[in-house]
């Protein structure tokens, strides 16, 4: 029997997602995208590397300060390079059309959580980040980066004013991230996944559909009795869940299955971290 919530919650993600990544592959294929869709899973396996690292190293002080700040720099970078229709959302490694938000936000809110995003350091840097985002914009990172600070706040034990006035910012961050323009046409196998997948086959749309909620919920399952870990878990459930949802309401990247590196590196990070602040503590 698994006991440790850790282990039950990567077993759960890592069969999820990869069932995820998996239903997605075939589609792509049968949309005529070739071996294309083997970068996913090239990538659902550096992030679970990756990960594994973390456990190793994501319980000390300087890597849990660090990652938010990361964040920053990189969604800072994305405002200096080439933009998309008008967007930046993506940096440019070699080959690589990098996601900064999808690939490091996951991470940050796990680490913001475990911080205490009441601290005026902690609360600073989710505004900044929250600013970058309207800047780029992406109102789906926005929304699912404002919901998962909102349970943070709620969470911190600050007095009820106090909450309410820091959960202005975020919300209003994302509101004004889905009023900016945003002329990104949406490429079918990214954005679309799930309206080819229909057309492809509707038993691979319904599983790939059923394995991304099951990864976006996986955090759920690590029960403890450490509050500033069970907020991180619920922080970065509400981030999954409405980066799986925008999708549905706008061109916005479908997390795991459709086409895209970022999403598996950056929710394998945020598992990685959350794990690595579970194993030892009750």
């Amino acid at each position: 029997m698994i006991r440790s919530p850790a282990s039950r919650m990567i077993l759960l993600f890592a069969a999820a997602s990869i069932a995820a990544v998996l239903a997605g592959a075939p589609i792509m294929a049968g949309a005529g995208l070739g071996s294309g869709w083997t970068r996913n899973c090239a990538a659902w396996l550096i992030g679970a590397i990756m990960a594994g690292v973390l456990l190793a190293s994501g319980r000390r002080p300087g890597v849990v300060a660090a990652l938010p700040l990361l964040a920053v720099i990189a969604l800072a970078a994305t405002l200096l390079a080439a933009p998309v229709d008008g967007v930046h959302r993506w940096v440019d490694a070699g080959p690589l059309h990098v996601n900064m938000a999808a690939l490091l936000l996951p991470p940050a809110v796990v680490a913001l959580s475990l911080r205490r995003t009441g601290s005026r350091l902690s609360m600073s840097v989710a505004a900044l980040i929250a600013l970058l985002l309207i800047l780029q914009p992406d109102a789906s990172q926005a929304s699912a980066f404002a919901v998962a600070i909102a349970v943070v706040i709620l969470r911190s034990g600050l007095e009820a004013r106090v909450s309410y006035a820091a959960l202005l910012f975020p919300v209003a961050a994302a509101v004004a991230a889905w009023l900016r323009p945003d002329a990104v046409q949406p490429v079918p196998e990214v954005e679309q996944i799930f309206s080819i997948g229909w057309t492809v086959s509707a038993p691979l749309a319904l599983l790939g559909a059923l394995a991304l909620a099951a990864a976006s919920l996986s955090p759920l399952v690590a029960r403890t009795r450490d509050e500033s870990a069970r907020t991180a878990a619920l922080a970065l459930t509400g981030y999954f869940a409405i980066a799986a949802l925008a999708p549905f309401f706008g061109a916005f990247p479908v997390p795991l299955v459709g086409l895209g590196m970022s999403f598996p590196v950056g929710y394998w990070l945020a598992i990685g971290l959350l794990s690595a602040n579970l194993r030892t503590r009750p």
